[in-house]
This record gives C-alpha cells, structure tokens and sequence, in this order.
C-alpha cells in the first residue's frame, strides 16, 4: 500500500524481516485477565482498571466441540465450527476470532488508560504525549470544523510545482518530514554486518494491495472501484466531475507503470535478498538524476553514507523516468490525491467515510467503520505505541507471567535442540551451523528492557493531525539517527500491547509481547497441554523461523550467509516443495486457492512449531506423568483441540481475497489443519486411521524437523 503522508518511514523491510509475525499482517492488541503489580518502570501515579466490565477471553471449551465433525476428517471443524457460526464476523471487522476477541479486551484496556490520562492536569512525558492524542482524536467537531485545513499548506505546496525538478525536491523533502511518498526509505541493520544500521530504499506508491491489482482480469472490479474512489475524493475536495475524471485516468495511469517494475508481495515475502542491493551515491544518482541521493541524506538529517541499499533498482530507475516524462499536473493530481486519501481518516467525517467506503467497505467487505474511539486507539498505538505500551504493562502485565514464559522457552529450546541432533537428513557440517544458530537465539518476553525517550515529541490540545504529523517527524527523525551506528540490540520491533510474537533473523531473536500472554495462548493457571498448544507452539514456531526458507538464509550472527551444504540445501528444498504443494490445494474460496509458496515461511515455522512444543510437553510432564484426561480427553488430544482453537477465526470473503494475493499467513482454519494432518502424534491422539482426511502418511506425510 502506498505509504501514509502522515506516518514515518516505510515500514516495508522491517515487516518483511519479521518473519514473521504469527497471527495476522495488520495484528490486533490485547490485555492479560488480570491486573497487577507493575512489571516495568512505573509512571508518575499507577492507574486502576475496571477489569470486571472487559470483554471475555477466549478460553477453549469442551462444549465448543461439534460432535457431529470427527476430529480425523477436520479438526477445525471439530473444534471451531460451532463457535465460528454462533459468532459472525462484526459489522465493523473484517475478520473475527481468537486473536480479535483478545484485542476488543486489549481495546477495553486501553481506553481506560487514555481517558484517565486525558483528563490529568499537568501530566508531562508519556502521559502528556497519550492523553493529548486521546483528547484531539476524539474532539470531533474539531475535525469537522478544520476540513482541508490541517494539511492545505500541503496541496498549495504541490498546487505550485511546475518542473520535475520541483517534483522531486518536494518528494525529498516530504521524507525528510516524515512523510515518505513514493518510496520507502529507512534505517536496518546491514544484511553483511547486522551490528550495523544501514540505509535502505524501497519501492512504494501504488493504492492498491499488490502489483497483480494493476493488470488483468482477475482485480478489473477492484481497479474500477478504486478509480471511482479516486474520483470522488477528489470530487470532495473541490474537483468538478471531469476533472476529477480526468485526474483519477492521470493517477491510475502512474499506478499502473509504478505496478509494473514493482515486485510482487510474493516476490518480496519469498526472497528477502531482493531488499538488500548495495550501492553507492553515485551508482544510485546513475539510476535517479533527478534525485541527487547525497542532497536527499543531507536533508534528512544524515550525511551521505558510502553504501546504502537500493531495492529493485529498476523501480527507481522507472520513477525517475516518469518524474522527468509524466507531465507535472499529472503528477500534482497524484500527490494531491494521496495527501488527501492517507490524510482523510483523520480529517472531516465525508473524508473519513469514503476512506473507509473502498479500503474497508469495497476491497475488504467491512460493513460498517469502527467507532471513532476504537479509530483513535489505533492511530494512537500506530505513531506512539510505546508510549501507550509503558502505562499498559504497569496495569495489565502479571511478573509472573515473564518468568513462567521463560521457563517455556527453555524447554521449548531444549526439545528444538534434540530435533536438531537427531535429523538424519542433515549433514554433520551443516548441523553444526544449526546448533551455533540455536545457541545464539535471544528471547524477549513482555516488554523492553529499557524504554523509549519521548520527551522531544511537542504534542498539545489543539490538532489531531498536527500531534500525528508531529509524531511522524519525531518517527523519522528517531529511525534516521540510528543510520551508521551500531544496532541497538536491546529495541523491539512490536508494542508489549500487541497480540502476536515474531522473529527477526538479522538479530536471531525471538520475540512475545505481553498482550500475546494470556488464554488461549497462555494461562498461569492452566494445564500443560493448553499452554503448550497454545503459547508453546508460537515459541516454537518463531524458533522455526529460524530456519525456515528466508530465516535459514542468515547465520547465527545475522549475516546474509550460505551455511548449508549443497545437499542439505537440496534436501531442504525438496521436502518445503511438498509443503507448497500441500497448501496449494486448500481451496479458500470458490476457485481461489492458498498460494502455497506466499505462505511456505509461515508452514514451514507451523510444522516445526507444533512438532517441538510437543516434544516440550513431553519433556515438561516428566516420566511419571499420569494423564488426567481434563473433560474426559487425553493430554495430547487437548494439545491439538488448543492448537485449533488458536485459529479460530472467520474472514469476509473479501478479506480473505485480499489476504490470499498478500498474507504470508494461510487462511487460519487452514493452519489448524495443515500440520497436524502431517502429525503422527496427532494421529495416534485421535485413533485416526490411513486414509482419513487428517492423515497424510506414506509419501504424503512431510516432515522436516
């Protein structure tokens, strides 16, 4: 998507490297069941929260089961399907399940917080910054009373360009306020060294989802709904309706070529080394004149590096054509047009709901806009989340949590760790390099260790827009600073209010932010087989991303290195190559079908994952462990029957369109089946026989660790 005028830097490469994150592209935030004593540097004065008036958890019920599904023809039926149709996706969502369930509780959470500090008097630091987002996002008849105000100094700016060299010092200098157009560019850490931070540029511009949007048959209703959106925000905002038409042929005609040299989210998903492109000023000034990359460093802040790293180098090399070719009103209808669009949720309500008519209702089949306050919350978690992160786990983070999650990650190393000893298909040689890479891996649980300053950031009471333009310079100028110097291993690329965990392979670190740390992922108070179901399956399949198809691809160190022998390489190969072939033939919608190599990082981590948690219960439950059979079912069957319940979640079919050319992840209910089908364990749970649709076996079964 293109980049928001009023959010910092791209966020494309980080994304891409956190390989990845294991619920959702866009994850939701969530809350523990309880509150209780702080976990992290307190704020000035503690907060109380009613917990009592949050939404439920979504614990796993023996009577969510549908007797009427065996188990060993579909899991996710057996344990879901009740649930799924007893609760519909919201009017106001696009998707509805385990992980939504915990973000309403984290939403819950989180207003309690911001309408306290709101009405704090004389608050400084992250209390002032939080409560005065809360104060301007909710000030409603502001926004309707400023309509194109806040950003109109903007639109004359682009009103007044009339050479391309006036085109590309605007586009520079709108990075350097972080408002990034066009392309991406920030700060990660040297493919070649990951001790140090380098500075990347990537592709960016388009409106739609994906590059496939841009051509062909299969996205025309798409295409044409969003030509008709252009029109009428542009219509909105002053254009009569030929010119608007006229506009929007001009901007979709940019798209459209932008489209062409871009790489496909496919493409950038499976092949992280398509980010990493050294490069000098003068090579990178060869392919751009238009831009002279040292006077883009300098007005960002930084002086121009020896290297830096230029993605897709034709993409620049297009875009510097078309800034010289494309004529300048073309241009300035395009810009005009995405000052508006990614501005338009914060602005009037027309704005905000024809925003919301394509992106949500159109492209997503979203029925109807979240409520302002939820709106709020999500911008607020989107420019200061930290911020809003450090009151959270003082109110919302039992301590004791972290230490029993540490303990899981031991174990769930321990069993990884025997998987890795015994593989028969892995060389000596190659081994050796696996086990240096487990020993390296650094878990972080719960929240940072040391807090982010944010007492540059100058907020106040009177504009919504001017506290997230604010924020988006103090953003881009943050990341920028990091440029050339040593990576600060210490920093998380998630708030501790977000539901979902990840791996990033260029630090080796494993990651579980304390909203991920409560049922049906993770319960102090719950028996082995449900934690390890649950959170232990995340531990280990973000442990697996390690070595999944793009994780393997960096060392112990981080570095972008070959460490596999020509034949475990090849072995490798083979057995994810049955795994694309398994999802391929998942059928999401009528004809449209799992794209098996999108989502092979996330299969690859999910088999792994599942197969060492548990190997961990295992090791956990001890040799003289007696089953209790907890509802009258064994251990190993409520290990599966909470995998499952995980990935309880339904889509509108339009999200799920959209997911399918996007997501790495596959559809959930896909991911409840997928690797336990190729389980022996799980087979044996459930007195499945060959042949059953939950049995892969013989050639079918794939097993890679």
């Amino acid at each position: 998507m293109i980049r928001s005028v009023l959010k910092p830097l791209s966020a494309a490469l980080a994304a891409a490297l956190l390989l990845a994150a294991c619920g959702s592209e866009a994850p939701e935030t969530a809350a523990p069941a309880a509150p209780a004593a702080p976990a992290a540097p307190a704020a000035p004065e503690k907060l109380s929260i009613d917990v009592a008036s949050l939404p439920p958890l979504p614990v796993f019920q023996a009577s969510d089961l549908d007797p009427t599904i065996s188990a060993c023809t579909d899991l996710n039926g057996y344990v879901n399907s009740k649930w799924l149709a007893a609760n519909p996706v919201p009017a106001d969502r696009t998707t509805w399940g385990s992980f939504e369930m915990l973000g309403e509780r984290s939403l819950g959470v989180q207003k309690q917080i911001v309408e306290k500090l709101a009405v704090k008097q004389d608050v400084a630091g992250v209390e002032k910054v939080i409560g005065d987002f809360w104060a301007t996002g909710m000030d409603e008849a502001a926004a309707e009373a400023a309509g194109l105000t806040p950003i109109q100094p903007i639109l004359d700016q682009i009103a007044a360009l009339s050479t391309p060299q006036e085109l590309a010092a605007f586009v520079r200098d709108a990075h350097a306020d972080g408002r990034g157009m066009l392309f991406g560019f920030g700060g990660e850490s040297d493919f070649q060294d990951s001790s140090q931070v380098i500075a990347y540029v990537t592709q960016d511009g388009l409106g739609l989802p994906d590059k496939t949007y841009y051509a062909g048959d299969e996205h025309k209703a798409e295409r044409e709904a969003y030509v008709a959106h252009i029109e009428s925000m542009l219509k909105l905002a002053g254009a009569d309706e030929a010119g608007a038409r006229a506009q929007a042929a001009a901007i979709i005609a940019i798209e459209t070529q932008l489209a062409e040299v871009s790489y496909s989210t496919e493409e950038m998903s499976r092949d992280v080394s398509k980010y990493y492109n050294p490069v000098s000023v003068a090579d990178a000034d060869a392919k751009t004149p238009l831009l002279p990359w040292a006077e883009f460093f300098k007005a960002n802040g930084m002086s121009a590096p020896a290297m830096f790293s230029m993605s897709n180098p034709e993409f620049f090399a297009r875009l510097n054509g078309m800034l010289e070719q494309t004529p300048v009103a073309d241009w300035q209808a395009y810009l005009h047009f995405h000052v508006i669009d990614s501005a338009a949720p914060f602005l009037s309500k027309a704005y905000a709901d024809q925003n919301f008519a394509f992106y949500g209702k159109t492209l997503r089949g979203q029925e109807e806009q979240k409520p302002r306050w939820k709106r709020v919350l999500d911008t607020v978690n989107g420019t200061v989340g930290e911020a809003l992160g450090e009151i959270y786990v003082e109110v919302a983070f039992p301590p004791e949590s972290k230490a029993q999650m540490e303990k899981l990650v031991a174990n769930l190393s321990t069993a990884l760790k025997a998987r890795l000893e015994k593989l028969e298909w892995m060389t000596p040689e190659t081994r050796a390099k696996a086990l240096e890479k487990w020993a390296s891996f650094n878990p972080k649980i719960g929240y940072p260790d040391k807090w982010r300053d944010w007492s540059d950031l100058s907020t106040s009471r009177d504009s919504y827009i001017a506290n997230i333009m604010a924020a988006a310079r103090f953003n881009h100028a943050y990341q920028v600073a990091k440029i050339g110097k040593p990576k600060d291993k210490s920093e998380w690329g998630m708030t501790p209010q977000t539901v979902n965990a990840y791996y990033n392979p260029l630090l080796n670190e494993i990651v579980f932010p304390a909203a991920i740390l409560q049922p049906p992922f993770f319960d102090p108070s719950a028996d082995l087989a449900t934690n390890y179901g649950g959170i232990g399956a995340v531990i280990g399949h973000e442990m697996l991303h390690g070595y999944d198809d793009q994780g393997s691809r960096f060392d112990a160190n981080g570095t972008f290195a070959n460490w596999w022998q020509p034949s475990d390489a090849e072995g490798f190969k083979a057995r994810t190559a049955m795994l694309v072939e398994q999802f391929n033939g998942y059928e999401a919608l009528d004809g449209k079908h799992v794209n098996g190599a999108l989502t092979l990082g996330e299969n690859i981590a999910d088999l792994g994952g599942l197969t060492v948690a548990y190997d961990a219960m295992k090791l956990a439950s001890g040799a003289d462990f007696v089953d209790p059979m907890n509802d009258g079912f064994s251990q190993d069957q409520r290990f599966f029957m909470n995998w499952a319940t995980v990935w309880r979640r339904g889509f509108t079919d339009k999200e799920l369109a959209v997911r399918l050319v996007t997501d790495s992840h596959a559809p959930a209910r896909f991911r409840a089946i997928g690797t336990p089908s190729n389980l022996p364990t799980f087979a044996a749970a459930f007195g499945c026989k060959s042949g059953d649709p939950m049995v892969r076996d013989g050639e079918k079964r794939i097993a890679i660790w």
